[in-house]
């Protein structure tokens, strides 16, 4: 089989569960490696992408609990450099630990990276995407009277949890040195948590309060440097319709035009799977050739035997 250049990108849930220690994450990641090997083993270039919404959200409180003139709240596109520096320390370390046991020699790399956004986008103006942990609507009420910058929303029936600005990714500044780093064989963790949100300027790039979705980073950054596949790994190995109803239908090998389809009947959660299903048509339109797929992590080794999960394609 041919050489290919696969995008992987694993939601910040499924480094966090309900154990928010350091060595919890850690823990969920050596699992997580341990699938995503396989790609490497199967002779892929491998571009690991994750999340970081329960990270950068419980890292925002501790910030405000010692918000002090000495140690004073660092902002979230700061917050966002740090989760992604601390969730893409642990994940290179399980990588490279599960390569020695396999005896495979490769460099793995994880890289602070600026996604650039527009000044404009309309999503300053209207928050909508979720970071940190799940509180109930009294828990809410209460952190939003306390702070007048703060906006909490209900999450898919979930409970409710801190909303910011979720602005679409343009372009990606280190695409380059992370392409290059692809084409020397090193596996490379970029564009964690979305990256960090930057806008051009006169003087330079600089950060905005806000946190840019993931899937839509990786389809960016997958875009960019030409990969065969984008894959999004959620909970589910499949993509339903009419989920939960009578006449649930699993979706296997499925067209764009297909999927706007689908989207038109609001067959997928704003918030949930509907940006997944949005950045694989995206993908799939600037890269006709390419395929992008929907499935999870226990799902890996179907996927690469079976082609299973939801695959997205051309028409």
């Amino acid at each position: 089989m041919a050489k290919r250049k696969v995008v992987v990108a694993l939601g910040g849930n499924a480094i966090l569960s309900d154990d928010a220690t350091a060595q919890a994450q850690q823990n969920a990641l050596k699992e997580t490696a341990k699938y995503l090997v396989q790609f490497i083993e199967q002779g892929d270039e491998l571009i690991i992408s994750h999340g970081n919404g329960p990270q950068v959200g419980n890292l925002l409180i501790q910030q405000a609990a010692a918000d002090s003139e000495k140690t004073p709240a660092m902002p979230l596109d700061t917050c966002v450099a740090m989760t992604e520096g601390s969730i893409g320390y642990w994940l290179q370390n399980e990588m490279g630990s599960i390569l020695k046991e396999k005896g495979i020699d490769k460099d793995v790399v994880s890289l602070v990276t600026q996604v650039i956004v527009a000044e404009d986008d309309p999503s300053f103006n209207n928050p909508s995407k979720p970071v940190g942990p799940f509180f109930t609507e009294e828990e809410a009420k209460q952190q939003m009277s306390a702070s007048s910058n703060a906006t909490f929303k209900e999450d898919a029936g979930r409970g409710w949890r801190k909303v910011v600005a979720s602005p679409k990714p343009i372009s990606i500044k280190e695409a380059r040195v992370i392409e290059s780093l692809v084409d020397q064989g090193v596996v490379t963790i970029s564009v964690g948590g979305g990256g960090i949100p930057v806008v051009e300027t006169e003087n330079g790039l600089e950060g905005r309060e806000a946190v840019i979705d993931k899937d839509f980073a990786s389809e960016k950054l997958a875009e960019i440097i030409n990969a065969d596949l984008l894959i999004v790994l959620t909970g589910v190995d499949n993509v339903y319709v009419n989920y939960q109803k009578p006449d649930q239908k699993k979706l296997e090998r499925v067209t764009v035009s297909e999927m706007k389809q689908y989207i038109k009947e609001d067959q997928f959660a704003p918030g949930s799977m509907l940006p997944k299903v949005q950045a694989c048509i995206e993908f799939v339109e600037a890269r006709p050739e390419g395929k992008a797929i929907i499935t999870s992590l226990e799902n890996i080794e179907n996927l690469l035997a079976n082609e299973d999960g939801t695959i997205v394609v051309a028409d």
